[in-house]
């Protein structure tokens, strides 16, 4: 299992951590600042999921008039963390 970091950029949270599993699954998904409670949430419906699916349904998520958001920071990170295997 390999563990990524990411760091945010336009949202509230600052960092990203997270685990990909051998068959491209999210495992231990933690978010370092934020909005907690929402996050925790975030954290929790992604785990377990493959890698692609999170990235389709966080991906282009906006927050008020960012043009990105916490979920969204997530595919992103999510995405640089494949094009690094």
């Amino acid at each position: 299992m390999a563990e990524f970091a990411y760091k945010t950029s336009g949202t509230c949270s600052k960092e990203i951590y997270f685990e990909l599993d051998e068959e491209k699954r999210l495992r231990n998904v933690r978010f370092v600042g934020g909005c907690n409670g929402n996050l925790q949430g975030v954290s929790r419906l992604v785990e377990g999921m493959k890698a692609e699916d999170v990235i389709e349904r966080c991906g282009g998520i906006r927050c008020g008039f960012k043009a990105t958001s916490c979920p969204d920071q997530l595919s992103e990170a999510i995405r640089e963390a494949l094009a690094k295997e």
